[in-house]
């Protein structure tokens, strides 16, 4: 949308490079956690407590995102699941970042952070509880955002079976409906703001401008206007030696801009023809 390009180019340059090996960072911290089985640790210190933070400690509103994607009973589950999880979303994160731009990946995951903290002052300021939410649904919106993206990805479940990132993201939508009806409070907010994350992001950087209906008036004329060539013409002939694109597959036609007409070469032509003014026509 107009409003978010203007928004780009002002900002552009406040960007986070490579934003998501940092968070892997933070990840791998809270993975370091839970296997040295310190968990206390973050929900004593680094927890997104909102009655902690309105006490002064305010740097929990970074802290709690060292929670890492996944967890497990026992040290070995956790250790195994953790790596492979940090390497899958930090492939997942720099592969949305190369796609969207450093500026655009930075907004989509700050849009989900600050959501979570919202949610949690929300859950604190109205319906006095304590959620403490933490990142499972921030990272469930990456990897939402590369199936939509990507859908025909192909991921190996259990490390053998592949599947399609369209079956997953799909399971995992049917999974958030479950928990949506059977969970509390607490889960079904977290739920709302990080598909609202998705939604909003995509709902800004969208060019609507395809959708016009003057833009569908233009690409359904030009449709109409392209002539379809009989079998076996060509499209492109070189005037001098008169080769086509049917005599090879790396020959290369261009027009000559200092030619009078219109007048197409091959690349061993270009720049070695007589140019042909109205006096030779």
């Amino acid at each position: 949308m107009k409003f978010f390009n203007e928004f780009e180019r002002k900002y552009h340059r406040f960007a986070i490079p490579n934003l998501m090996n940092y968070i892997t960072i933070l990840y791998a911290a809270g993975l370091l956690i839970w296997v040295t089985n310190n968990q206390w640790i973050y929900f004593q210190y680094l927890s997104l407590d909102v009655g902690a933070i309105l006490h002064g400690q305010v740097w929990r509103l970074v802290t709690f995102l060292v929670y890492p994607p996944a967890l497990g009973n026992l040290r070995f589950t956790t250790l195994l699941m953790g790596v492979l999880m940090l390497l899958t979303y930090q492939n997942l994160g720099q592969t949305l970042e190369h796609i969207w731009g450093s500026f655009r990946f930075n907004v989509f995951f700050l849009m989900g952070v600050l959501a979570q903290i919202i949610a949690c002052f929300v859950g604190y300021l109205v319906f006095h509880q304590n959620w403490m939410l933490a990142t499972g649904f921030l990272n469930s919106s990456i990897f939402l955002a590369f199936a939509v993206l990507f859908p025909d990805a192909q991921f190996l479940l259990f490390a053998i079976l592949p599947v399609k990132a369209k079956w997953l993201a799909i399971a995992e939508c049917a999974q958030y409906l479950y928990s949506f009806v059977f969970y509390g409070t607490a889960v079904r907010v977290e739920l709302v703001i990080s598909m609202l994350n998705i939604i909003l992001f995509f709902a800004m950087t969208r060019n609507y401008r395809k959708y016009a209906p003057k833009e569908i008036k233009r690409k359904r004329d030009f449709q109409k206007s392209v002539k379809i060539l009989p079998k076996g013409a060509t499209r492109h002939r070189c005037a001098v030696c008169g080769r086509t694109e049917l005599d090879g597959e790396n020959l290369e036609f261009r027009y000559c801009s200092k030619c009078e007409g219109d007048y197409e070469y091959c690349q061993d032509h270009l720049y070695t023809h007589r140019h042909v003014t109205k006096e030779q026509q």
